[in-house]
């Protein structure tokens, strides 16, 4: 056992930490595999233990105390461009055949010919108006 340096244990200690960073998807987990290879570094360069502890703890808890807060400011950021049916919403379109609340209709929306259905109840559209998309239910348009 004590052929085996220091750092090889704690190279093992980070792969053994990446594990659950990719099982759990666990962020916090790859910052303490990077305290575990900046402890292997020292103990390459010949720290004591004490030092190899203490480059771990230090790493490890500023990458957390600075990465986490970034991180999620940007998860909790609304996408800037959006995608699918998210990108329809607002957008115009043209009724093709008389749209209202109950029978709902037909419209030309982004060059598609798409199910429509009126928000409000006691409105109908006529071939040829425009009309807005305010939300998209399946397969069908809720337009006013």
């Amino acid at each position: 056992m004590n052929d085996i340096g220091g750092w090889v244990w704690w190279l093992v200690g980070a792969v053994a930490l990446g594990i659950p960073l990719v099982v759990t998807a666990m962020p916090e987990f790859g910052m303490l595999a990077v305290g575990a290879v900046a402890a292997a570094g020292t103990a390459g360069i010949g720290g004591d233990l004490v030092v190899q502890v203490l480059v771990f703890a230090v790493v490890s808890v500023a990458l957390i105390a600075v990465v986490r807060p970034i991180a999620n400011r940007h998860r909790s950021q609304l996408p800037q461009l959006a995608t699918g049916v998210d990108a329809l919403k607002g957008k115009q379109a043209v009724v093709l055949e008389r749209v209202d609340a109950s029978d709902g209709g037909r419209i030309k929306l982004a060059g598609e010919i798409w199910s429509a259905r009126a928000l409000d109840t006691d409105r109908a559209y006529e071939p040829g108006q425009e009309v807005d998309v305010v939300e998209i239910e399946g397969a069908t348009a809720i337009v006013i």
